[in-house]
């Protein structure tokens, strides 16, 4: 089991300061990867509710730019993976996206992780002028044509979306996993399919496995290696002092409560777990006591 924590990204931490405390310390933690997402804007009026019922976290409101902070955290740690859970890859056209993510790689030695999602809010995709219908057909061309940038020379690609023209482009990355976001059930034959990994969240751990097994039986059907993937979970709790009833977790309870639950989807399956508490934590020294404590817990 590997040990994931969010970089400082959002609401008070999104700071030069921050960013680097946090990545800093995870190294120093023993950590082994740091991640980040992607929010665009929060609308007042949203046409789409937000994951899990509620609104957007007032924290929200301010997001800092995930490849920025993912360079700052390659500049200051040496060994951590730099990955993003989720990055919104239909936003971008994939030859941008291809050399941002390429350059993070050359720049950290190999480090990064390529983490995508189709997002979930129409605003967001308005506001980047791409069509919210057809975001999966979208994505799956943007897989093609990284596929394509990312491993051959001369690179050509041409679809009704996008077209390169035979082109050398650079830097390549030498290994760059892809992981995906979904829980519906064309986003996870789409990971058994063409990823190195599933990027999910904290469900009940029954969901979790059914889902993960669905996962497995795409990639056999695909002929893939089914053992080969990784799950990788992503929690953002809220953290108590005082324990949680029953039905209020794995979202909310004590240090203990919550790494219960996380040690139960390892059994189930998970690689990887991904904490993000920067919904729960007052500012940086209690984010890394958090941190600590939550390594701690889970080491165990």
């Amino acid at each position: 089991m590997d040990l994931g924590l969010a970089l400082a990204q959002y609401g008070p931490f999104a700071s030069l300061g921050s960013v680097t405390a946090v990545a800093r310390a995870a190294e120093e933690l023993g950590y082994d990867s740091v991640w980040v997402g992607d929010r665009l804007l929060t609308p007042l009026a949203p046409q789409d509710p937000y994951p899990g019922g509620g609104t957007v976290p007032p924290r929200h409101r301010t997001f800092l730019d995930p490849f920025a902070v993912l360079s700052v955290a390659a500049a200051v740690t040496g060994r951590v993976r730099l990955g993003s859970s989720t990055l919104n890859a239909c936003w971008y056209p994939p030859a941008v996206l291809a050399r941002s993510l390429a350059t993070l790689d050359r720049l950290s030695g190999g480090r990064a992780v390529a983490g995508f999602g189709l997002g979930w809010s129409r605003d967001e995709y308005a506001a980047v002028g791409v069509p919210w219908r057809g975001r999966g057909a979208r994505l799956e061309a943007a897989l093609d044509a990284l596929e394509a940038i990312w491993s051959s020379d001369p690179v050509a690609y041409d679809s009704d979306l996008w077209s390169i023209a035979p082109s050398v482009i650079g830097p390549k990355p030498a290994r760059l996993p892809v992981y995906l976001a979904g829980f519906a059930p064309a986003a996870l034959d789409r990971v058994g399919r063409r990823a190195d990994g599933w990027l999910t969240a904290a469900l009940p751990v029954p969901v979790l496995t059914g889902m993960w097994s669905r996962v497995r039986r795409a990639a056999e059907r695909a002929g893939r290696d089914p053992d080969r993937l990784r799950m990788v979970l992503r929690i953002n709790p809220h953290v108590t002092e005082v324990p949680a009833a029953a039905e209020a977790l794995p979202h909310t309870g004590t240090v203990a409560q919550i790494a219960g639950y996380l040690a139960a989807a390892v059994e189930a399956g998970a690689h990887e777990l991904l904490v993000d508490l920067q919904l729960t934590a007052a500012d940086d020294d209690h984010l890394l006591a958090l941190a600590t404590a939550f390594r701690d817990a889970l080491r165990r």
